[in-house]
């Protein structure tokens, strides 16, 4: 699985460990952004694109969906090593290998478990460009009511024929890692069980990097 490429690593956010409206709290080991209500009984969890749970626009996303109600986690998948292409000759592909999304699945079954054992009742995912491999996955298994999948990379048909819960794309206009013909072959396997969106003119990576969105 190679990194995706430059469509990924465009406009990289500044990252910044306390921005946001929550805060970050250690769930089932791993670090996580935390915001909405403690008490609530619906949780979502989110999965970011390479640039990690720190990427304020990412968080603010977060926020916004809290605000409607739901516990929102956002843990560290990658151990505080986030794609960074401030690194001369950044190695994407030695980052993927070192981050794969089979990890990163595994990594999401205990936060869940640890979300079902504070009270939450259904749990949503949403999982952005990497995260959205993550969320596909989650998604053939009963341990999540609902996902949505943001600009996902790496997703094949496979996936969605595994699919056995509700689940949203929301695929970019110009993308090359999943294309507007992907979506709709995505849509018409999974019927019923989806709503499939193209934003217009959107890129790649970019509905956690724009604000306004």
């Amino acid at each position: 699985m190679a990194m995706a490429s430059s469509q990924c690593l465009v406009n990289p956010p500044i990252l910044s460990p306390t921005c946001g409206a929550g805060t970050v709290q250690e769930l089932a080991g791993l670090k996580t952004y935390v915001t909405g209500p403690s008490d609530s009984k619906l949780a979502i969890l989110f999965l970011s694109d390479g640039f990690g749970y720190e990427a304020p626009l990412f968080r603010k996303l977060a926020d916004k969906v809290a605000a409607s109600g739901f516990l929102v986690v956002a843990p560290d998948f990658f151990y505080g090593e986030p794609v960074d292409v401030r690194i001369p000759h950044f190695d994407g592909d030695a980052w993927v290998k070192a981050h794969d999304t089979d990890k990163g699945y595994e990594d999401a079954k205990p936060v869940i478990g640890a979300l079902k054992s504070k009270g939450v009742s259904a749990i949503g995912a949403a999982g952005f460009c990497w995260g959205g491999k993550v969320a596909v996955k989650l998604a053939s298994t009963n341990d999540i009511q609902a996902a949505v999948l943001l600009h996902p990379t790496w997703v094949t048909v496979d996936d969605i024929k595994e699919v056995k819960i509700p689940v949203a794309i929301l695929g970019a206009e110009i993308d090359l890692y999943c294309p507007v013909e992907q979506v709709k072959q995505f849509a018409e396997i999974l019927s019923i069980k989806s709503v499939c969106r193209l934003i217009p003119l959107l890129k790649h990576s970019l509905v956690s990097r724009m604000d306004g969105q």
